[in-house]
């Protein structure tokens, strides 16, 4: 049989005491914990914007790439067009210089901002 300690375990307002100065120590700890966060993010913050910054940059960054390198497909696909189909020549130059084949009609457009109601 194993042998029993002379200590007995506590009642009463002894017991109550002991709970307490846990509680306590265990607010002291939180409390630590609290300050030593505050002291961190107050060190930390201009890096926590300038990450949020660089996010965002980044973001739009690919959003232009993505936009650009879909120009540059359209701009290759006309190329390839213009280098061997003849009616893509000509109907560029025409649209260009704002030429018409005899018969047809140039029809431009004015810009709206440059029109006033009167």
């Amino acid at each position: 049989m194993a042998k029993r300690s002379g200590k007995r375990a506590p009642k009463g307002r002894a017991k109550r005491k002991r709970s307490r100065r846990g509680f306590g120590s265990s607010v002291l700890i939180a409390a630590g914990v609290a300050v030593g966060l505050l002291a961190v993010l107050a060190v930390y913050q201009g890096n926590v914007r300038h990450v949020l910054d660089l996010r965002r940059d980044y973001s739009q960054a690919n959003t232009r790439i993505h936009t650009l390198n879909t120009k540059i497909a359209s701009d290759e696909a006309q190329a390839a067009a213009l280098e061997s189909d003849p009616v893509a020549i000509e109907s560029a130059i025409r649209s260009e210089l704002g030429l018409a084949r005899p018969g047809e009609w140039v029809v431009r457009e004015e810009d709206s901002t440059s029109l006033r109601n009167p």
